[in-house]
């Protein structure tokens, strides 16, 4: 018989390529999500599809008669109100979990983030022991957070959690990282700090899907754990912004900002947009700098030995492959 799985933010890129991974591994999937063009594509799929904001539906009917949950569904964003992110990345997790153990739910998988460790510092080889910043860079990130451990502290027998932290993300369907990184690329001209020497891994979507799954299949090793998933590719944000320029036909001149300006300015500007009207998303924010001044690149030990997890996709070679037609859009 096969498994019955809920997968929340079905709609978004990394939802859409998982929901077709987990069809073609044999489950029954219920797909919910906001997006009218993306939940025709997952009927076509064969999904059952549940379209709509998550709280209306109501957690409760969605998870009945399911096996597993793959909570896929977050508020992704550098910038936003702290309240939107409470309430999309923490209240509905609270609720999902809830509404999932009335329902028998054995399995409940979570996509978290590695933003959980951003800080203005380089770190290497960073595992699932290395503590984390005592002051979240922004409401993403203490938003993750705090929902992971929602997760794991729910962890019990017959009701297993595990927390999957895939690190940025890579797909065609990607509308948060590369479109960002690619509007600044066709300008021509591209911020950089410490001479853009920072690593940067990336995470090809269907080896995020991939791994996400096995947190399913493996619930029992893995259960009340985070694992760390990446491409397991690092290299310098400047190599990456000529490579994109190059797969555009674009000549990026890269333009290097002191460090000292760059926090000064990402912490004012900071600051300044939270009281402006509408709170307009910064230039450069304390969190994105953190992405761009510092190394950040994982052990990927313990995703080998809980999951049997390889990565199997180049992540850069997907980034070129799927850039010019994100640009284009």
């Amino acid at each position: 018989m096969s498994r019955r799985a809920l997968v929340t933010g079905a709609t978004g890129g990394l939802g859409l390529t998982l929901t077709q991974a987990l069809l073609d591994e044999g489950y029954t999937v219920r797909a919910a999500g906001r997006s009218p063009a993306a939940i025709a594509r997952l009927g076509a799929m064969g999904a059952e599809t549940v379209a709509g904001d998550l709280f209306d539906l109501g957690p409760d009917t969605l998870c009945g008669d399911i096996d597993v949950v793959f909570h896929a569904a977050a508020l992704s964003s550098p910038w936003g109100p702290d309240a939107h992110f409470q309430r999309a990345n923490v209240d509905l997790t609270r609720d999902l979990l809830a509404a999932a153990r009335r329902s028998g739910v054995g399995s409940f998988v979570f996509v978290s983030s590695p933003s959980v460790y951003a800080r203005w510092a380089d770190q290497t080889g960073l595992t699932e022991d290395t503590p984390w910043p005592e002051r979240p860079l922004n409401a993403y990130s203490r938003t993750k957070g705090e929902a992971e451990r929602l997760v794991l502290a729910a962890d019990a027998p017959g009701f297993r959690t595990v927390a999957i932290r895939p690190r940025a993300i890579i797909g065609p369907d990607d509308a948060v990282l590369l479109p960002r990184i690619l509007r600044l690329v066709k300008r021509g001209r591209f911020p950089v700090f410490r001479d853009g020497r920072a690593l940067v891994e990336m995470t090809d979507v269907r080896d995020a899907a991939r791994a996400i799954r096995l947190g399913d299949v493996h619930r029992e090793a893995a259960g009340g754990q985070a694992i760390n998933i990446t491409g397991g590719q690092a290299l310098p944000v400047r190599d990456l912004i000529s490579r994109l320029g190059q797969a555009l036909d674009i000549e990026v001149r890269t333009v290097s900002i002191p460090l000292a300006l760059g926090q000064v300015l990402s912490v004012g500007a900071d600051a300044l947009c939270r009281v402006l009207p509408g709170q307009p998303e910064p230039v450069l924010t304390p969190y994105t700098l953190s992405t761009l001044a510092w190394s950040q690149t994982f052990d990927l030990g313990k995703a080998r030995r809980l999951l049997g997890y390889e990565p199997a996709h180049d992540a850069v070679a997907t980034a070129l492959a799927v850039a010019p037609r994100l640009a284009a859009s």
